[in-house]
């Protein structure tokens, strides 16, 4: 019985690994605890009282399963898009409609065309479904559309990614230049268009609703997790033709939804005052991380999201001296994971005293990284 494996193939062949590794474990690891969580792109300002208030009603709620059908949150984003629920599907976090996704496009051995250094989960589900990773390089640490419409159609490949803004650089394209990438992309290639920072992009970056609702070819994702403050809630979304965002009924699962946090995103939905003023104080503090960054002489990159990526001036592992340095002071940042944009770091916005510290301790850690490159 030595050689037996109740696994399959695929997941034998796979390496036991998660796309990032979260403050926590390396509190645990470095016995170190995190003061500034300015890593993961969530939101330090929280979500609205009035949805705290919503989730403290809903909380003798929680011994029932949450709707299956998602009816009332549906109903609330299709009259917040001005579309039909029917063009609505809702699932655990854009990371979770992500594997559904590939679930139901990719065979084994299916080409999908994405980024090289664009987010980790997508390639994890990828690679979960035994699909092949066919990645375009960033030009101007902006994603390449050029590049991604020659992948694509040169592949035939069922399934695209795009994120705009971008994660891990927080650039992004204008609106216009998203539809024309969509609509040039072959009938066969479904477009992942990821969103989850659309709330804190310039005005004119983010496509219109109708500009895309009728192309079957479209799934366009959004989520609770950023500037409405809800990550640890797990509440996305899709928004598609209706036979795309149905199509999902075959395979999610259906009691898969907490109540508490469907509950939290219909309010934070109806408090869009709180939203404005969040993404104002995201702005604000974007220009903070900036100016902590060129006052210690290093290059922060326009930012369209919750999170500000600065160029180092080295090379992969000077930016990780500097993210294992600022830990070290209880400042968890994250960093890409490929070259060239590995020379940057990533800094999520945050209240002010997490910017404090930050200010405080980052020059001390450029000096310690600087004597030891």
């Amino acid at each position: 019985m030595s050689g037996f494996s109740r696994f399959t193939p695929l997941v034998n062949a796979l390496p036991s690994t998660i796309p990032f590794v979260g403050p926590e474990a390396i509190e645990r690891q470095r016995a170190t605890k995190v003061k500034a969580r300015i890593g993961a792109n969530e939101s330090g300002f929280g979500p609205a009282p009035s949805v705290l208030e919503a989730i403290a009603r809903a909380a003798g709620d929680t011994w029932m399963y949450n709707d299956p059908e998602n009816f009332e949150l549906r109903e609330a984003l299709a009259l917040h898009h001005g579309v039909s629920r029917d063009n609505i599907a809702i699932g655990g976090g854009i990371d979770g409609l992500l594997g559904e996704i590939v679930r139901l496009v990719v065979e084994p051995g299916a080409a999908v065309v994405t980024s090289l250094g664009g987010y980790p989960t997508f390639n994890y589900h990828v690679n979960g479904y035994g699909g092949r990773l066919v990645t375009v390089p960033y030009v101007n640490d902006r994603e390449d559309l050029d590049g991604l419409l020659a992948a694509a159609r040169g592949e035939d490949a069922p399934l695209v990614y795009l994120a705009n803004p971008d994660n891990p650089m927080g650039s992004w394209w204008d609106a216009d230049s998203v539809v024309a990438f969509a609509r040039a992309l072959p009938e066969r290639s479904l477009l992942v268009l990821d969103e989850a920072y659309c709330e804190t992009a310039p005005a004119g970056s983010t496509p219109a609703i109708e500009a895309l609702i009728g192309q079957p070819n479209v799934l366009r994702m959004r989520t609770f997790s950023k500037a409405y403050g809800l990550a640890g809630a797990r509440i996305g979304y899709a928004i598609g033709t209706i036979g795309n965002a149905q199509a999902f009924d075959k395979i999610r699962n259906h009691f898969g939804m907490a109540r508490i946090s469907t509950a939290a995103a219909l309010a934070a939905l109806a408090d869009q005052a709180y939203l404005r003023d969040v993404v104002g104080r995201i702005a604000a503090a974007r220009d903070r991380v900036a100016q902590i960054a060129t006052q210690n002489g290093l290059r922060p990159l326009p930012s369209a999201t919750n999170f500000v990526a600065i160029d180092c001036g080295g090379d992969g592992a000077h930016a990780r001296a500097i993210v294992d340095g600022l830990m070290e002071h209880g400042v968890f940042i994250r960093m890409p994971g490929v070259a060239p944009l590995n020379r940057c770091i990533r800094v999520s916005v945050g209240p002010e005293a997490e910017m404090a510290l930050l200010e405080e301790v980052l020059p001390k850690v450029l000096r310690t990284a600087g004597s030891n490159r």
